[in-house]
């Protein structure tokens, strides 16, 4: 698999703005505008990827000074899913960031909702491939989300405000004017 590192000054990719814009739903995403900005002032590691030259996925890890990073944002290709790219991917990123834990926040399989088998699937792919319920979640906008940890991580409540409060700073100190 090959790499590419996505920033401020090579953001503007039609088809890795496609899979970012369709992949997540709207109350889930920041938009794209805000994330090019947030790419000058925060540190993201924004990685797209490449088989063979064929676009396949997209990943942004949240890269922080404590021994827990968050696993922002991933997506596959729609018609790439199932296929073990995403497997590959998840596994390439966990060795990147072996000396450190991961934690990704997912849409609670536990809770009602209409996507409900598709949460689920999503849920048991992380178990598979290292990661585990650490047993924290949060609800935003009505949706319960369940955080994930790699590793033996141990991830609490007061670790996730830490982490919002870190996010809440890159957000007030991002370029509010696209051309800055």
């Amino acid at each position: 698999m090959e790499e590419i590192k996505i920033t401020a000054n090579n953001i503007d990719n039609q088809e890795v703005r496609q899979l970012y814009e369709s992949a997540f739903p709207d109350e889930e995403k920041i938009p794209y505008k805000d994330l090019k900005m947030l790419l000058k002032t925060m540190p993201l590691d924004f990685t797209v990827w490449y088989d063979k030259g064929t676009f396949i996925g997209l990943t942004i890890v949240y890269k922080r000074e404590a021994a827990v990073n968050w696993f922002w944002y991933f997506a596959v290709g729609e018609r790439l899913r199932g296929k073990g790219y995403g497997s590959k991917i998840l596994r390439l990123i966990s060795e990147r960031y072996a000396r450190q834990s991961l934690i990704i926040d997912i849409e609670s399989p536990r809770q009602q909702s209409e996507n409900i088998e598709q949460r689920q699937r999503r849920y048991e792919f992380y178990l598979r491939n290292g990661f585990h319920d650490t047993g924290v979640g949060r609800t935003f906008r009505g949706i319960t989300y369940t955080i994930l940890a790699s590793g033996n991580a141990t991830f609490t409540t007061q670790d996730y405000d830490a982490i919002l409060k870190e996010l809440r700073k890159c957000w007030d100190a991002m370029p509010k004017d696209e051309n800055k």
